[in-house]
């Protein structure tokens, strides 16, 4: 899905890759709270949830979403399912972050797992998002991250568990903020890390290839195809700390991303910004 606003984007992937900042925001017109404000947000989100409105909602949106994963993914091919064959119950899913309809790439994944639910983290400024996406980002199954240590502190491994319990699986984005459409995995951050070591979860790393197809989506955008790589479970060691099996983690999940990375487009990874990086973009000819 193209949205507006990419050549903003694009500039703006371009200066992080410059800078060497693979984690930062480079999206545009995206909600800012003050403190106040993301503490009424989440108040109110943790209050509303277990209220039968909302409940309603869930399922609406729920079924909205499976309809848009088979939408999206009509032609997605899912390699490497026998690494996952013996996985039981719940499970962190962490995946390259690139598009805002890439999870449903993962909503697949967990249904061919006999998943019902796929839990999403989602940044807790996604709650005030508008319009129709702004409804499935709200009463689809998030689990809102946020700098608010109250919140973090007291509320956020709750609902991971309640996730766990029910065995369902949990799409968590290691590299943080989206970067549209593009192709590259980036360094990622512990902290996704940190909580499966915490849990004691595996985490099932995958990562997204995105193949440019001939059709025109926009003027400067080609359709693409989606072929998601699901990677060998990484299993936290009971013989280390939480912060030295997070570490470990965290090395062996980006490891195995750049390797899918090398292999599915038959490349070294190299962070030198080309155009090619932003899947099916058409740039105009100075940029070429």
């Amino acid at each position: 899905m193209v949205t507006p606003g990419r050549d903003a984007v694009i500039e703006n992937i371009k200066e992080a890759v410059k800078n060497g900042n693979f984690n930062s925001k480079v999206e545009v017109g995206d909600p800012v709270l003050t403190d106040k404000k993301r503490q009424l947000v989440l108040d109110h989100y943790l209050k509303v949830r277990k209220k039968l409105p909302f409940k309603t909602r869930n399922l609406i949106a729920g079924r909205v979403v499976d309809v848009l994963t088979w939408k999206y993914n009509h032609n997605t091919l899912i390699e490497g399912l026998e690494n996952i064959k013996d996985v039981k119950g719940g499970a962190f899913i962490t995946a390259n972050h690139f598009n805002p309809v890439e999870n449903t790439v993962i909503r697949l994944l967990s249904q061919k797992m006999k998943r019902g639910n796929l839990y999403v983290i989602s940044q807790d400024t996604n709650l005030l998002m508008g319009g129709f996406l702004g409804f499935l980002m709200y009463y689809m199954d998030i689990i809102p991250v946020s700098p608010d240590r109250e919140y973090m502190t007291h509320h956020f491994d709750g609902l991971i568990t309640e996730a766990f319990r029910r065995k369902q699986n949990i799409l968590i984005y290691p590299e943080q903020e989206m970067w549209f459409n593009y192709r590259k995995p980036r360094p990622e951050k512990r902290g996704a890390f940190y909580y499966a070591a915490r849990h004691n979860a595996l985490v099932i790393p995958c990562f997204t290839e995105v193949r440019e197809l001939p059709e025109m989506e926009t003027e400067d955008f080609h359709k693409v195809q989606y072929v998601l790589h699901v990677l060998k479970p990484i299993y936290p060691d009971p013989e280390k700390t939480t912060r030295e099996n997070s570490v470990a983690m965290k090395e062996q999940d980006y490891k195995q991303k750049v390797e899918a990375y090398e292999k599915a487009y038959g490349k070294k990874l190299d962070y030198t910004f080309e155009p090619w990086d932003i899947a099916g973009w058409v740039p105009k000819t100075e940029e070429k």
